[in-house]
């Protein structure tokens, strides 16, 4: 199979905490949604009204462990449990706990049985953070097929063809095979201004916009106010709108990286197809992230542009609705709620949820 992962049983997998086949008690679900620089929390109804939000940090079981990942929900969970005015430890119907930095089923394993012993739910499922997209840019009735790519902090595919079957990619970084997202984007700029500034390089205006950026005058400064720790590492994602802005304003350098990034987005996104026997037909391709939903019309242009050619049935859907919100239509999946209460959830984040426009930071998960 490779580095894609093709299985029979669709992701999210069975709970660990009952049969699958089992009804939560009261058709609640606790929704989650944790990337790598945000987490949202959301307790909904099972006529699908949103009892109580919350949001938190960045969730990241690789650096802290899972137990203490899991422990940094708790506070967002009482959160909610308030707003909906239920007193005492929540226990939702199901948990829908869709997780950035859990890219392998092992992980995902692990982190379903970790959230079952806090009890917050009768059941648990945990899939990684590309399946909330894919969820939330698909329709609500018959089959869920489809396949998704987010490309915020980083990148990551996913898509469900027809019997539940997954493909994915692994997903860790330059080991894994992949590039793009935001940190790699201001990587590469920088990568490339610095040569073009000390000559190794070829001209580029990034060599001046980027230490501009942050009221410098050039990169030898910018790389020591980085290196010393001047500017926070954390700042590196401002780069990225300046990257697409020199792009916009026809640097070839500045160019090329911008197709770079859409020529790994559409790669993703047609082996992924293949992988599911879904290239002959009508299929959409959800697009999702800070990089892709900001609708850097260079970059989404080639994207269409290339999947015109490679994957001429592909549909593709940038969505911008928070994420939190495929987590929770995976959830009312599980409940077997009414054709109503999936349609009172997706008015509920309406007006985020504006597919084919773009309003979230270039650089979010």
């Amino acid at each position: 199979m490779g580095l894609t992962q093709s299985v029979s049983t669709p992701s999210p997998a069975p709970s660990s905490s009952s049969p699958s086949s089992a009804a939560p008690p009261d058709g609640s679900v606790l929704a989650i949604d944790a990337g790598n620089s945000k987490t949202d929390v959301a307790l909904i109804g099972p006529d699908g009204s949103v009892l109580g939000t919350a949001r938190g940090g960045g969730f990241r079981p690789p650096v802290v462990g899972a137990e203490q990942a899991v422990g940094s929900l708790a506070p967002l969970v009482e959160e909610v449990a308030r707003q909906a005015g239920r007193s005492g430890p929540l226990s939702a119907g199901h948990v829908s706990a869709c997780l950035a930095n859990v890219d392998l089923p092992s992980e995902e394993e692990e982190l379903t049985g970790v959230l079952a012993e806090r009890g917050w739910g009768a059941t648990v499922t945990v899939a990684n953070d590309t399946f909330a997209l894919l969820r939330a840019g698909v329709g609500d009735d018959g089959e869920p097929t489809g396949v998704s790519v987010v490309c915020g902090a980083g990148i990551n595919c996913a898509g469900i063809g027809h019997g539940g079957r997954v493909a994915r990619f692994p997903a860790i970084g330059r080991i894994s095979g992949d590039w793009g997202g935001g940190g790699y984007l201001s990587e590469e700029a920088l990568w490339w201004a610095a040569r073009a500034e000390d000559g190794r390089g070829e001209p580029t205006e990034l060599a001046r916009a980027l230490p501009a950026r942050f009221g410098l005058t050039t990169m030898y400064e910018l790389i020591e106010a980085l290196h010393l720790g001047r500017l926070e590492p954390g700042r590196r994602h401002e780069l990225t709108p300046v990257l697409f802005a020199v792009a916009g304003a026809g640097d070839e350098i500045a160019r090329a990286i911008v197709d770079r990034q859409a020529e790994e987005v559409v790669t993703m996104a047609v082996v992924a197809l293949g992988r599911l026997d879904l290239l002959g037909e009508e299929t959409p391709v959800v697009l999702g992230g800070g990089v892709l939903a900001a609708r850097h019309p260079l970059l989404d242009d080639r994207i269409r542009e290339l999947l015109a050619e490679r994957a001429p049935k592909a549909e593709p859907r940038v969505v911008t609705a928070p994420p939190v919100l495929g987590a929770a239509l995976l959830g009312l999946d599980r409940t077997g709620a009414p054709e109503s209460a999936y349609a009172r959830l997706r008015a509920h984040y309406a007006p985020a949820d504006d597919v084919e426009s773009g309003t979230e930071s270039p650089s979010e998960a």
